[in-house]
């Protein structure tokens, strides 16, 4: 875990199940931290910081394109 770094953070897991979906779909190697926690208490997703996607290092610049080109080409919004 040691060479992964946070891109991007949610308040609940229904937010970037779209996301995950594309990253599988890329070989991309990602992990939902919080994920667990917050599915079970969701009231304290902000307590904990919110869940955090973290991606390997060497696969940071193709996971931000993503997120960005589901930002720009559709109307979702990562908030």
């Amino acid at each position: 875990m040691k060479d992964f770094i946070t891109i991007a953070r949610f308040t609940y897991t229904s937010e970037y199940v779209i996301i995950e979906l594309l990253l599988q779909q890329e070989s991309i190697n990602y992990v939902f931290l919080n994920e667990t926690a917050i599915t079970i208490l969701p009231f304290h997703s902000n307590a904990f910081g919110g869940i955090r996607l973290q991606v390997h290092k060497n696969d940071k610049e193709k996971a931000i394109k993503i997120i960005n080109n589901l930002n720009n080409d559709t109307v979702l919004e990562i908030v």
